[in-house]
C-alpha cells in the first residue's frame, strides 16, 4: 500500500472511530482549566471528561510561542490514543499558539479553543474603557491583537500584563496577603483610568476573582469565557451527533502526578467562581 493511501485510510478510520461514548479532553497549562472544566460539566453532565493540567511545565505565559505549540501538540497526541471526540483547549496561551496547527493535524477532531470575552465585555459596555488582564503570550499573539483591533472603534481596549499570577493559583495561594500586595500593584495604577469591565484572558484569573472584585470596585464588571467556550462545545458536538446520554464523569490527571496537585484540582473544581 502507497503512503498515500495509508494516509487517507487513517483520517477515514479516524472519522469512523469517534463515537458519544468517548472523551472530551479538557487541556491547560495547569489548574486554571478547571474554572472551564465545571461550566462545560455544568451544560453537557452526561460526558466523560478527562482533564490534563501541565503543572509540570506551568507558567506557559511566559514562555515562547513555539514551546507553547509544542507542548500543546505533545499533550494532545498523549491522550489521543486514548479515545477522544473533542478537545477543549482552556487556556488561552496554548489556543492563541497552538489551535490552527491542531485543527490542521486532527481535522477529524473536533477542537475547541478559548477566547478572552471581549466582544461580550464591549456589547455591554460600549464607549467604554476595558481592561484585559492576559499572560505575555495571549496578548502578543495575532489571535488576540486582531481581536482587539476587532473592536478598537466600540470601546477602549486596554491589554495588562500579568507575570506571576498564575503560580499563585497553582501554589493555591487565593486568599493571600501576598496576592493582595501583588494585584493592587497591578491594578491601582490602571483602575485610575475609569474602567468599566475587566476581561480575564486567562483560565487562572476567575479562581482570583473575589480579590480582584474587590480592587476593582462593585461597579466594575468581571467577565471571562469559559461559559462562552461550553456553549460552543455543545453546538459543536450537537451538530456531529455526538452527545452523550447516561451518567457523565470527570476524571483530574496532572503531569506532575502528585498527590498534592490531584488534591488540590479536585478543591479548586469545588471553589465558587
Amino acid at each position: 500500500m502507497r503512503d498515500s493511501e495509508i494516509f487517507v485510510h487513517y483520517f477515514l478510520a479516524g472519522e469512523i472511530m469517534h463515537n458519544k461514548d468517548e472523551y472530551i479532553l479538557v487541556l491547560d497549562s495547569g489548574l486554571g482549566g478547571l474554572s472551564v472544566l465545571r461550566e462545560l460539566s455544568e451544560i453537557l453532565p452526561e460526558e466523560q471528561f478527562l482533564y490534563y493540567g501541565d503543572s509540570k511545565n506551568a507558567p506557559y505565559g511566559t514562555r515562547s510561542t513555539e514551546e507553547v505549540r509544542l507542548l500543546t501538540q505533545n499533550c494532545v497526541a498523549q491522550h489521543r490514543p486514548m479515545g477522544i471526540k473533542t478537545v477543549v483547549i482552556a487556556c488561552n496561551t496554548a489556543t492563541a499558539a497552538a489551535i490552527e496547527d491542531l485543527r490542521a493535524t486532527y481535522p477529524d477532531t473536533i477542537i475547541i479553543g478559548m477566547e478572552p470575552a471581549l466582544k461580550l465585555a464591549v456589547d455591554r459596555h460600549p464607549g467604554k474603557k476595558i481592561l484585559v488582564m492576559a499572560t505575555n503570550v495571549t496578548l502578543r499573539e495575532h489571535k488576540f491583537t486582531a481581536l482587539m483591533d476587532r473592536f478598537s472603534d466600540t470601546a477602549t481596549i486596554l491589554p495588562l500584563p500579568c507575570p506571576g499570577l498564575v503560580e499563585f493559583v497553582e501554589s493555591g495561594q487565593l486568599h493571600t496577603p501576598e496576592l493582595s500586595a501583588y494585584l493592587s500593584s497591578l491594578l491601582t495604577p490602571v483602575l485610575k483610568e475609569d474602567i468599566s469591565a475587566i476581561v480575564l484572558g486567562c483560565t487562572h484569573f476567575p479562581f482570583l476573582k473575589p480579590v480582584i472584585q474587590e480592587l476593582a470596585g462593585p461597579d466594575v464588571e468581571i467577565l471571562d469565557g469559559s461559559h462562552g467556550t461550553a456553549m460552543q462545545t455543545r453546538r459543536r458536538l450537537e451538530e456531529a451527533n455526538l452527545l452523550r446520554t447516561g451518567k457523565g464523569s470527570i476524571t483530574l490527571t496532572n503531569s506532575l502526578g502528585t498527590p498534592e496537585i490531584l488534591n488540590r484540582s479536585a478543591k479548586l473544581l469545588e471553589v465558587p467562581l
